[in-house]
């Protein structure tokens, strides 16, 4: 069973860990801050496909916003731009997904040779 209070806190954690604001998400997933925020605290659940894009910008797979036993470890990403856009966000998700990708494959490699 999924635990909605586990993904508002893994959220919360990477939002603020990235430096981007409920704003600059809640833009670039083409929602109100107010949901954002409602997720955060758990007040409402983050829709599958918003969570999976939110991965992508926050570089981790939905199995770490769900899975408590999860040793996944998110890509960190650390931005010092203060004007930042919903298209750079686009583009920073675009090249965490290709980074998650690769990983995730690194990992079937790696199964394969064991």
């Amino acid at each position: 069973m999924v635990s909605f209070e586990l993904i508002g806190k893994r959220f919360k954690e990477l939002r603020e860990q990235s430096g981007l604001t409920q704003e600059q998400i809640a833009e670039y997933l083409n929602v109100d801050q107010s949901y954002i925020s409602k997720c955060e605290k758990n007040e409402r659940q983050f829709s599958a496909d918003l969570l999976e894009k939110a991965g992508h910008l926050l570089g981790c797979s939905l199995d770490y916003f769900t899975n408590p036993e999860s040793q996944y470890s998110p890509i960190p990403i650390v931005l010092r731009a203060t004007n930042i856009t919903a298209e750079d966000l686009d583009t920073i998700a675009t090249i965490n997904k290709l980074a998650l990708n690769l990983r995730y494959m690194e990992g079937l490699l790696e199964e394969m040779e064991s």
